[in-house]
């Protein structure tokens, strides 16, 4: 699969070396979209994709909910892209470079520094992402049991930098945001774990749901229902969960209109909320619970989390959120905080501590010729697949202009990075070595005792020995 080429009024061949960090979506599309950039272009370009987990794909592995097939069928375009560009024919009768190099288990900053890389490539381009929380300042925050969203979503996705097991002792949950993220935490908590036996879920983690004490989970947003970050698809599939049903409160529709509703999506999105407040009480033995115009005030407990307390809000006049004085408290034995991401930052790379990102005018790091930045560590965690897209094309657009105005400094060495980490003796893996990985995923789910078309490899070493044995070329 190919992405729209950069267009040029006046291309000119080019000859690139370029050093890719982090190989999710954002940087796997930078890659497509350069390499095609060159190509229209009759010139050269080298690509190596530095990541610093084993295998590919970064938050579409290990930040997706299991059993969201469709959204994980953007692997398979990812594949695509990095399975496109043949090895490079450099004239030797046998060349083992692709175009496109895939460099798995390695962490820039520590198996390799960034110095190492702006020594050898032309330019390097930073997507590393976000991984982490971001903080929620209220008293009781750091209290057992509260517990950060991007840490559980690592767990039930199989990280391998994650511990094995996951406290479920809690029967009633909080979980605090409005985002997709919130919505993937509630459902795969309140959901049974039978009903996930056919996913990718690792053994470790469906034993863990299989042991959940969870009655309860209730979702709260700072602001109404019209103001909801959720997508209809996600929204929706929340509702057609098995043996759970959603309650929702009155009070919280007040004035909300679906037909007054800024566009198509949202519109849809309240009327299906509107269509469970109409449902008859059910008899699940699981409930969901909606609540909007709650802000975090503080989690409270003695040792550990015993109930949370919420400020009620509302708009005014002009729409901004406003506290009314009146507070709740919900007794809940976790909580979990889905309030965003922010950004991973690289070793020795600029980086703003408050907005979690990499200075950048439009990809371009600030004062740091040669270095650019794509995707969240770009822009900030917000936006969906397609913005991740559009960003690259960005980035990608004034790198190309900037090498064609000659303002990218060769390369002082000509050493392979390869040969540098060999020396050090890293295990990396190769896309050779993830093609292996991927095989033996795929053929133990075929012979699970539950139909799977994978079971993860959850251990580092695990998937870098399997990778490496099938490592065939460099």
């Amino acid at each position: 699969m190919s992405s729209t080429p950069v267009s040029s009024s006046s291309p000119r061949p080019l000859a690139l070396r370029v050093a890719i960090v982090g190989a999710g979506p954002a940087g796997i599309y930078a890659g497509n979209l350069l390499a095609n950039a060159v190509a229209e272009r009759s010139g050269r370009v080298e690509i190596d994709l530095f990541e610093s987990l084993p295998a590919p794909y970064g938050l579409i592995r290990y930040g997706v909910a299991p059993d969201h097939p469709r959204i994980k069928g953007i692997v398979n375009s990812l594949h695509e892209m990095l399975d496109a560009f043949p090895v490079v024919d450099d004239g030797d009768p046998a060349p083992t470079r692709r175009t496109i190099r895939f460099i798995g288990n390695v962490e820039v900053g520590r198996d390799v520094s960034l110095d190492d890389l702006r020594e050898r490539y032309h330019a390097v381009i930073l997507a590393t992402g976000a991984i982490r929380d971001a903080a929620l300042d209220i008293p009781g925050v750091e209290l057992p049991g509260s517990h950060g969203a991007a840490d559980f979503v690592a767990w039930f996705d199989g990280h391998p930098d994650v511990a094995r097991t996951w406290p479920l002792d809690a029967s009633s949950v909080a979980v605090i945001g409005n985002g997709n993220v919130a919505l993937d935490v509630a459902r795969v908590l309140a959901k049974h774990a039978v009903d996930l036996r056919t996913t990718e879920v690792p053994d470790n983690v469906l034993a863990g749901l299989e042991s959940s004490a969870v009655t309860d989970v209730h979702v709260f947003g700072r602001r109404g229902p019209a103001d909801i970050k959720f997508t209809p698809i996600e929204l929706r599939e929340l509702g057609e969960v098995r043996d759970v049903d959603i309650v929702l409160h009155d009070e919280d529709f007040d004035g909300v209109d679906p037909a007054a509703a800024t566009n198509n999506q949202l519109k849809v999105m309240l009327r299906t909320l509107n269509g469970w407040r109409d449902r008859p009480a059910g008899t699940a033995s699981r409930r969901l619970h909606l609540h909007f115009w709650h802000a975090p005030v503080a989690i409270e407990g003695d040792g550990r989390v015993e109930s949370i307390r919420f400020e009620r809000t509302r708009a005014d006049a002009d729409g901004a959120l406003v506290r009314t004085g009146e507070f709740r408290d919900y007794a809940v034995q976790a909580v979990y905080r889905a309030v965003g991401y922010y950004g991973t930052r690289v070793v020795d790379a600029p980086f703003d501590e408050a907005r979690g990102v990499v200075p950048n005018d439009g990809g371009r790091v600030a004062d740091e010729p040669g270095l650019y930045a794509t995707g969240w560590i770009k822009r900030g965690p917000v936006g969906l697949i397609g913005h991740t897209k559009s960003d690259a094309l960005e980035t990608i657009t004034h790198l190309v202009a900037d090498a064609e105005a000659g303002l990218l400094a060769d390369p002082a060495s000509d050493e392979d990075v390869l040969d540098v980490l060999d020396a050090d003796g890293a295990e990396y893996t190769t896309w050779d070595g993830w093609l292996a990985l991927d095989a033996h995923e795929r053929r133990l789910g075929e012979t699970h005792r539950h139909t799977r078309e994978r079971v993860k490899v959850v251990p580092r070493d695990e998937q870098v020995a399997v990778s490496r044995d099938g490592a065939l070329v460099r």
